[in-house]
């Protein structure tokens, strides 16, 4: 696999430069451990060392930047906006996903398969570089890219060029590090009258003034925020999940969020509370010290 142009990426809270010079980790990652992680890349104490790894191995085996990226629409995580929009896709609960892929930037779709296959094994990516073998890929199976020549990152004008494209009800995915967009896009939806679903993901890294955004969020993922899941997570209509919570915190949400679990194929447990979030000790990530 040989990786094509230059990008940065989050991953366990660690900010990742990759590049044809290769994997180098910027930050020291927020987490010391987290269960996900572990079960996707085998990895027990989290370190730049084992950041640089897990990043290695997607590149390795999905060709991650690189021009023959794997694209597959087989579910990765239970609770995963990926996930959750390609069968929102499916039952026309919604009509077109905004999200981010690299290589591309903001990527805009009706194709539920097409999101699956982008998000599957994706972290939040902070920029990226085009990478014409995957603008291709996309293209070929019904994606619009906002910005072809740059492959830039822009949800707010991506949710614009979903409604000028004839779009009416639309789902966009956020990172945490991006947060201000979901205020953004709310002063946008009221303006335009439109039909907008936002889900906030990538949320390790969030401080206080993200939440203020991520409050405007109707989906929310805790991530391995602790921040998020004590104000986020108080607000929250509905909870799934305890390893890394995933918050539905509006009726939208709920909705489409039950809709969801109705195509689910696991066994589930389902039971009332009057308090949330739902916490189990030791669950989680372990953040270290500085993280949220």
């Amino acid at each position: 696999m040989h990786i094509k142009g230059e990008h940065e990426i989050y991953c366990c809270g660690a900010r990742v430069q990759i590049s044809k010079k290769g994997v180098k980790v910027l930050t020291k990652p927020l987490i010391e451990y987290c269960p996900l992680h572990e079960a996707m890349y085998g990895t027990k104490n989290i370190n730049a060392e084992s950041v640089r790894k897990s990043v290695e191995m997607k590149i390795a085996g999905y060709g991650f930047c690189c021009e023959n990226r794997l694209f597959s629409a087989e579910p990765v995580v239970a609770y995963g906006a990926s996930e959750m929009m390609h069968i929102w896709l499916e039952k026309k609960l919604i009509d077109c996903a905004v999200v981010v892929c690299e290589g591309a930037g903001t990527v805009i779709t009706a194709n539920g398969n097409l999101v699956q296959a982008i998000g599957a094994r994706l972290t939040g990516i902070v920029k990226t570089s085009p990478i014409p073998g995957i603008i291709k890929k996309i293209e070929a199976d019904g994606g619009f890219i906002l910005d072809k020549a740059n492959a830039r990152i822009d949800q707010v004008e991506g949710v614009k060029k979903a409604f000028n494209l004839g779009f009416k009800h639309v789902a966009v995915s956020i990172a945490g590090f991006q947060a201000k967009a979901m205020s953004e896009i709310r002063k946008f939806q009221t303006d335009e009258k439109s039909d907008i679903l936002i889900f906030s993901v990538c949320n390790t890294c969030v401080d206080n003034a993200d939440v203020t955004h991520i409050a405007k969020a109707d989906v929310a993922c805790a991530s391995a925020s602790k921040l998020l899941r004590t104000k986020i997570g108080k607000k929250a209509l509905m909870q799934l999940g305890v390893t890394i919570p995933v918050y539905a915190l509006t009726e939208k949400g709920k909705r489409l969020v039950l809709a969801y679990l109705a195509e689910f194929k696991d066994k589930l447990v389902i039971f009332r509370t009057n308090k949330l979030p739902y916490d189990v000790a030791n669950a989680g990530p372990k953040p270290k010290t500085q993280a949220n």
